[in-house]
C-alpha cells in the first residue's frame, strides 16, 4: 500500500485545491494511504512517502512553489516521485522541471494511465474528496459548496488569459447532476453550487445546463435547511454573450452574484446595456472584474470603476467592482509594470484598495474619497506616499495637505521630473537628493521614506 502526500503551498489563495481533492479520491479508491498538508510541515517532511503531489497556482507564486517542492523532495527516493501540476506547472513546466527535477503534469488529468500505467481512471472526472479539507487548520472559501464544471475550456483566445493552455478543448456540456448526486451520497448535501466554467455562455447547451441546475434544487429562491442557496459562475460570464436570452435563462436559477468583466473602456456602451438587461431580468447583484495594468491607462481604469459606481446608483442595485492587476503568464512575481503605469501608481492602487477591502461599491461619496472625483485626482492620490493614502484622515491636515498643495503647483516640467524620480520607487535612494531639481520637487520628495542601505 503506497503512502501518498498531497501538498498545497502556503500561498494567499483561499480557494479549495480541487486537483488535490480529486487525486485524494483516486488514491483512496486504490486503497492507498493519503495525507494532506498546506505549507511546510517538518513532521510530515521527516517521513518517507511513495509519492508526493504539489499543486501550483499562478506563475507569480513561483518562489513559494519551488520552496515547497524542494522542502518535500527529500521525502521520496527520487525526484520523479514528486509530481507537480496546476497552472504554474502547465505554463512554465520546462523551467520548473529544470529548477527542481520533478515530474510535471500539464493541463488536465483527463487521460487514463497518465499517473499509473494500466490504470483506466480519468482523474479529472472524479468526485473531489471534500473531507480532505478537514485535515488542515485553514479556512477555505467557499466552505460549503459543490465545486464543479458544466463546460470546459473557452472558444475565445484572449492573449492575457491562460485558459487555452490549461483547457485547450472547448467542451460545451459536462453533466453535473451525477457529480452532485455522488457528493450527496458520500459527504451529504451542500448549501451552494460553484461552477468554474470559463465561458458557459458560449455553450450551445446553456438551456440544458440551466435545467440541470434547477433539477438539483438550485432554482431561483431555492432554500436548503432554511437558508437561501446560491449559484456562482465563479470565473465570470462573457459580457459580449450576455444578452436577453442568457439573462432570461440565468434568472431561473439562484445565481448570485452575476459576474461580468469590464476589461476595456471601449466596451462601456455594451457594459451599460448588459447591466440594464440584467436588472430587467431581476439580476440585481452584480460583481465586475476590472483588469488594469495591461494596455489601459490609469485614467481608463478610473473611468471604468466610476461607470460601475454610477450604474449601481442609477439602477439602485448592488454593483461591486473588483480591480484585477494584470501579470504576464510567465511572470515569477507580481512586479510587472504595464506600459502606461509605474510602480508608484500601482502601489497607490494597492493602498487605496486596503481601505476599500479590495472592492469598489456604489457609494459615490466613498468612491470619490478613495479614488478621487476625476481621473486627474485619482492619479494625484495614487502618487501620494503610502501613509497619506492608507491613513488619509489622520494625515489630512498635516503632511498630506502640504504634499497636495505642492503637487498641484507643479509645472509640466516639474511634474515630469517628479514622476521620473518617484514613479519607479517606493523608497528613495538618498543619493537622489544630490540631483539638481527645483525646491518644489525636492519638498515633495521629502515626504517619501528613504532607503537606509542606499540601494
Amino acid at each position: 500500500m503506497r503512502r501518498v502526500l498531497l501538498v498545497e503551498p502556503a500561498h494567499r489563495g483561499r480557494f479549495p485545491p480541487l486537483g488535490l481533492m480529486k487525486l485524494s479520491t483516486y488514491h483512496k479508491r486504490r486503497g492507498e494511504q493519503v495525507s494532506f498538508v498546506r505549507g511546510c510541515d517538518p513532521q510530515l517532511a521527516s517521513q518517507r512517502w511513495d509519492r508526493v503531489y504539489v499543486s501550483s497556482l499562478f506563475t507569480y507564486t513561483w518562489a513559494v512553489t519551488v520552496r515547497t517542492i524542494q522542502y518535500y523532495m527529500r521525502c521520496v527516493e527520487e525526484p520523479s516521485q514528486t509530481v507537480v501540476g496546476g497552472v504554474l506547472a502547465t505554463l512554465m513546466g520546462d523551467e520548473l522541471r529544470e529548477a527542481t527535477g520533478v515530474r510535471i503534469v500539464r493541463g488536465l488529468l483527463d487521460t487514463p494511465g497518465e499517473l499509473d500505467r494500466g490504470d483506466h481512471t480519468c482523474i479529472d472526472t472524479l468526485m473531489p474528496d471534500y473531507g480532505l479539507l478537514d485535515e488542515v487548520d485553514f479556512d477555505y472559501d467557499p466552505s460549503d459548496a459543490y465545486i464543479t464544471y458544466a463546460t470546459r475550456g473557452c472558444p475565445n483566445h484572449c492573449d492575457f488569459c491562460a485558459v487555452n493552455q490549461l483547457e485547450p478543448e472547448f467542451v460545451e456540456y459536462v453533466p453535473i447532476r451525477p457529480q452532485v448526486k455522488r457528493v450527496n451520497r458520500v459527504f451529504g448535501p451542500r448549501q451552494h453550487l460553484v461552477l468554474l466554467d470559463n465561458n458557459v455562455l458560449a455553450s450551445s447547451a446553456l438551456e440544458r445546463i440551466i435545467g440541470d441546475i434547477e433539477d438539483l434544487g438550485f432554482h431561483r429562491g431555492a432554500k436548503f435547511d432554511g437558508r437561501i442557496r446560491k449559484v456562482d459562475f465563479n470565473q465570470g460570464l462573457d459580457l459580449r454573450r450576455f444578452d436577453a436570452r442568457a439573462a432570461s435563462l440565468l434568472s431561473r436559477i439562484a445565481i448570485k452574484p452575476i459576474r461580468l468583466a469590464f476589461d476595456w473602456l471601449s466596451l462601456k456602451k455594451q457594459f451599460r446595456e448588459r447591466v440594464a438587461i440584467a436588472v430587467d431580468h431581476g439580476l440585481t447583484t452584480i460583481s465586475t472584474y476590472v483588469l488594469y495594468n495591461y494596455r489601459d491607462t490609469p485614467a481608463d481604469f478610473y473611468q471604468r470603476l466610476r461607470i460601475g459606481v454610477e450604474l449601481g446608483r442609477q439602477h439602485g442595485i448592488q454593483l461591486s467592482s473588483f480591480p484585477m492587476k494584470y501579470v504576464p503568464l510567465d511572470a515569477k512575481d507580481r512586479s510587472y509594470v504595464g506600459p502606461h503605469w509605474n510602480r508608484r501608481l500601482l502601489r497607490g492602487v494597492q493602498c487605496i484598495l486596503l481601505a476599500t477591502r479590495g472592492m469598489v461599491g456604489t457609494k459615490l461619496d466613498f468612491f470619490e474619497a478613495a479614488f478621487g472625483a476625476t481621473p486627474e485626482e485619482f492619479i494625484e492620490i495614487a502618487m501620494m506616499p503610502d501613509d497619506y493614502i492608507i491613513f488619509r484622515r489622520d494625515n489630512a491636515d498635516n503632511g498630506a495637505a502640504e504634499w497636495r498643495k505642492d503637487y498641484r503647483r507643479l509645472t509640466a516640467n516639474q511634474l515630469e521630473t517628479f514622476t521620473e524620480i518617484i514613479g519607479p520607487n517606493r523608497r528613495l535612494d538618498p543619493a537622489i537628493f544630490g540631483r539638481r531639481m527645483t525646491k518644489r520637487v525636492r519638498r515633495l520628495l521629502e515626504h517619501y521614506p528613504v532607503r537606509s542601505d542606499g540601494r
